[in-house]
């Protein structure tokens, strides 16, 4: 129903920025929501930052807040997370994930892309 395909990842100094893109196709919600989480190699999954596309309300972890900032571009269906000062701790696979109610649990989304990986090296 809903295809989400990530893109943006590499291999990155800590201290730049990165934007990793998220495009989506398919059957939309009446409500709607675009999510990223990340895993980093024996962690859980964890919730980074989501967005509702209508009004453009957004919510982010403590981890990312005043770093990260997540939107939308209507015209090109596609969701953006700009990563900025990025951390060592900040390496992981970068997934993008929708559904039509917000939360910040990953077990409640159900529509997941890929992943990207997102390396930070210092």
């Amino acid at each position: 129903q809903v295809q989400l395909v990530e893109s943006g990842g590499g291999l990155v100094q800590a201290g730049v920025s990165l934007r990793l893109s998220c495009a989506a196709s398919g059957r939309t919600f009446s409500s709607f929501f675009v999510g990223w989480f990340r895993q980093a190699p024996g962690k859980e999954r964890e919730f980074v930052a989501a967005i509702f596309w209508d009004g453009g309300a957004a919510s982010y972890a403590d981890s990312v807040k005043g770093r990260f900032t997540i939107s939308r571009d209507n015209a090109k269906n596609t969701v953006y997370l700009q990563m900025a000062s990025l951390k060592p701790e900040d390496t992981a696979v970068y997934y993008c994930a929708a559904d039509n109610t917000f939360s910040n649990r990953k077990d409640r989304w159900t529509y997941w892309g890929r992943g990207t990986q997102v390396t930070v090296s210092s």
